[in-house]
């Protein structure tokens, strides 16, 4: 079966610097894996080459067995079938939130203003938020501004969703909601590439997670491997000094 997602060798350099360095990882169909690592270790710059976000100087990216990285692939278009959602909600602030979720459905996917609401609706429905639609997002708290964000993604059915750091903006109160949220999305089978410094999240949701250190993919396998029994000193490093954090 192809995959989701595969990425092969890729490799990013900003200004000299080496942020990705021959990553491979594929994913695939209802899969959420995790990426974890310190910061700056290559989680976000990998999720912005997977959405065209960033351009990748050697490997491929496929989506759908599609090379997505091929220079004359139109952008616009691949992004239709990628859902993003940012550490930052990102949410048009003069826009009630019904609105914010169907601008793309309206303007991108050319759907009528009352098929867009209905169905926007109905995902709002499901991320707990349907009495919020008239709201403007300055009304609502953190948590629930994330959720709108994840609607939003959501509502595009996106064969992938990728997840930044959704819930690193978030008091620590605002977490549980947003991180049950993405628990449920698991079980409804969502496709998720899931970047996040939330280790027990990580642990709960992932059907794989990945370590990043330096660029790289150090070691990779199921929570339970990776967590209670990592291979290699260096997640072994990573994972106490979190521990101790925590």
């Amino acid at each position: 079966m192809t995959p989701v997602l595969a990425c092969d060798s890729v490799r990013k350099v900003f200004h000299g610097n080496v942020v990705l360095d021959d990553v491979s990882l594929t994913v695939d169909e209802g899969e959420a894996v995790v990426l974890i690592g310190a910061s700056g270790s290559g989680k976000s710059t990998l999720l912005r080459c997977v959405n065209l976000l960033e351009t990748v100087d050697d490997g491929t990216i496929h989506l759908d067995g599609r090379d997505i990285t091929d220079p004359r692939v139109n952008a616009d278009e691949v992004r239709r079938n990628i859902g993003v959602v940012f550490q930052s909600y990102n949410l048009f602030p003069h826009l009630t939130v019904l609105d914010n979720i169907t601008l793309a459905l309206r303007r991108v996917h050319k759907r009528r203003r009352r098929d867009a609401e209905q169905h926007a609706r109905r995902v709002l429905d499901q991320v707990g938020l349907a009495d919020r639609a008239g709201a403007y997002p300055d009304r609502l708290s953190g948590g629930q501004q994330q959720r709108v964000a994840i609607a939003r993604a959501l509502a595009s059915y996106p064969r992938l969703l990728l997840l930044d750091e959704v819930t690193s903006a978030l008091d620590p109160e605002l977490v549980g909601e947003v991180l049950a949220l993405v628990h449920e999305l698991k079980g409804m089978g969502i496709t998720m590439v899931i970047a996040t410094h939330e280790m027990g999240f990580a642990r709960e949701v992932a059907d794989r997670v990945c370590f990043l250190d330096a660029g790289r993919i150090l070691e990779s396998g199921p929570p339970a491997e990776l967590f209670d029994a990592p291979r290699e000193e260096r997640t072994r490093r990573f994972l106490a000094r979190v521990s101790a954090r925590g």
